[in-house]
């Protein structure tokens, strides 16, 4: 049997074996979740079910943790990685408000922010400029600690043994899809809308976002790109942009992450990288 033909078998083989793991152990805390209640208790060990499934698969495999990819890589690729999501965000909201969908800002959200910080004297535009500052500094570093837990597992294992049987699109988009299925569980039962819909715009956007992820990852033979991508998503359109936004009746429609303006909009993003990773033959 030839060498090749030996890694795609291995390389199917732990593929299995972390989707079975990180299907079963997920399942605990997507129950708890959603018969018991959503509290970030769950919250967090869920989202480092993947890290623990990656962890469990190379002992199973009788390969080193080490094995992953740790090393912190190139500045430039955390960076970027970290300021595309910044970008898109940014775009879906301006669209959102140019096109007259929503209002900008939630007063309510202002007042939360005059008590949290404190700064009760300061204008309304520097009080929002202080927050940006601070959940895209302080925030992000907070995010990361759980999303490292999911990142450990999606890019820094599985995206690299699917590459071992499969070319780049293939691994972006499949493994987008898992990573959105992953998910399903708790869109379905906290989305707060029509689950079909939601299903499908989130989705749409999550297997946008992997292609972008996996560029980086493979760009950087890093994990830590996407990890910085990761969380400056959630605060950016969960804590800083989302909040920010004054809802009318039809806003839902289009803004948040089961809104389809973020869809489209990383939909646009996904297709920019696809080319560029063809054309740097990833």
């Amino acid at each position: 049997m030839s060498t090749e033909t030996d890694t795609r078998r291995d390389a199917w083989i732990s593929i299995t074996i972390f989707l079975l793991i990180v299907g079963a152990t997920s399942a605990v805390f997507h129950w708890a979740l959603v018969t018991l209640n959503p509290t970030s208790l769950y919250v967090g060990p869920l989202m480092w079910m993947p890290a623990m499934a990656a962890f469990a698969t190379l002992l199973i495999r009788g390969r080193s943790i080490r094995s992953l990819p740790w090393n912190w890589g190139r500045w430039r690729f955390n960076a970027k990685a970290f300021l595309v999501p910044v970008v898109y965000v940014s775009i879906t909201y301006g669209l959102i408000y140019a096109f007259g969908l929503a209002g900008f800002p939630d007063m309510e959200t202002i007042g939360e922010w005059r008590a949290e910080t404190g700064l009760a004297d300061l204008p309304q535009w520097g009080l929002i400029a202080v927050m940006v500052i601070l959940l895209g500094t302080v925030g992000a570093i907070r995010a990361m600690s759980t999303v490292v837990g999911e990142e450990i597992g999606w890019r820094g294992f599985l995206v690299w043994e699917m590459r071992k049987v499969m070319p780049f699109g293939a691994v972006a988009l499949v493994s987008g899809l898992i990573w959105s299925f992953w998910h399903w569980p708790v869109v379905v039962w906290y989305g707060g809308g029509d689950a079909l819909t939601q299903m499908t715009v989130f989705t749409i956007m999550i297997t946008s976002m992997s292609v972008v992820m996996t560029y980086y990852t493979f760009k950087s033979r890093s994990l830590w790109p996407a990890v910085m991508f990761h969380a400056a998503h959630n605060v950016f359109i969960q804590n800083i942009f989302d909040p920010l936004t004054a809802y009318s009746d039809n806003t839902s429609v289009w803004a948040g992450e089961y809104g389809w303006m973020i869809a489209i909009v990383t939909t646009g993003f996904g297709l920019v990288y696809w080319f560029k990773a063809r054309k740097e033959g990833l």
